[in-house]
């Protein structure tokens, strides 16, 4: 399947050009049945459990091109940050000086979660669908009432997410819900990755090839330690649980057909497709 092949390109590459001390983590289907491993080259080393609940491996191998890739993740809380990034706020709004004194937080449902191979499903109803390129932090232990300076010990790693947005449902409804966590409206993946500076990588979006979005992660208002140690003042994070970077720059519209692809430096390029739901 091409979808595969081309995935697995990504992986491949990604994997070669990776820190030394970076480990690579999928979330993959074989047979109807969903699994872990740790990714290798092109081969998939079969883990017990998920990474961050010490999945061990199994002895199983498999071969990337024989599975279809699913979300690298699988929590119970799914956090999302607005307006993290100085540039986004100034095309949104305007605001050339930036007086945030905390974060922009929500959440969505993990239902809204899809992989780097499904296509992002837009509502009969939406006509204002616009992509978000985003990093994705995993938290890889329980997090309650967490010292800043302790945060960093708390991100298993990182991966990538699209976050979907339909415009107008966000700007008409009482809250974001439907807006940002409908069915099938945030893609992540290809894949979990360790031992990355992830506050100092470079990030990029591409609608049908043409880069639109662009930044480094070291230009979050918000870092994603901080962004831990504040979650966890208020919720408790258990491991597995996701938080979203925020985006920056400007955002587009995408019509069904569009393809949206998101390069996280040492991580990879989540691609998908805006397919017109019923």
């Amino acid at each position: 399947m091409k979808i595969t092949v081309i995935a697995a390109a990504i992986i491949a590459a990604c994997s070669m050009a990776a820190s030394a001390y970076a480990e690579n983590y999928v979330r993959y289907q074989q047979n109807g049945v969903t699994s872990w491993g740790q990714i290798i080259g092109s081969t998939i080393h079969q883990l017990s459990a998920a990474p961050y609940l010490d999945g061990v491996p199994t002895g199983k191998l498999i071969e990337r091109a024989d599975v279809k890739l699913k979300a690298p993740v699988d929590p119970k809380l799914a956090f999302m940050t607005a307006f993290n990034y100085s540039d986004h706020k100034k095309e949104t709004f305007g605001i050339t000086k930036d007086t945030t004194k905390k974060p922009g937080l929500f959440t969505v449902p993990v239902g809204s979660i899809i992989g780097p191979e499904d296509d992002i499903v837009r509502p009969a109803g939406s006509v204002n669908f616009h992509y978000e390129a985003e990093m994705v932090a995993v938290i890889g232990k329980r997090a309650e009432n967490v010292p800043l300076e302790e945060a960093g010990d708390y991100i298993f790693g990182v991966t990538i997410g699209n976050d979907g947005s339909e415009r107008d449902w966000q700007a008409n409804d009482i809250q974001w819900l439907r807006a940002k966590g409908s069915n099938n409206f945030n893609p992540v993946g290809p894949q979990l990755v360790t031992g990355l500076d992830y506050n100092n990588l470079d990030i990029e979006g591409r609608l049908n090839g043409k880069k639109s979005q662009a930044a480094n992660s070291s230009g979050m208002i918000f870092n994603m330690n901080y962004m831990v140690h504040y979650i966890s003042q208020y919720f408790t994070l258990e491991p597995g649980d996701v938080i979203w970077s925020g985006t920056m720059g400007s955002t587009g519209k995408m019509e069904p057909g569009d393809v949206y692809e998101i390069e996280l430096e040492g991580v990879g390029i989540l691609r998908n497709k805006l397919v017109q739901g019923k």
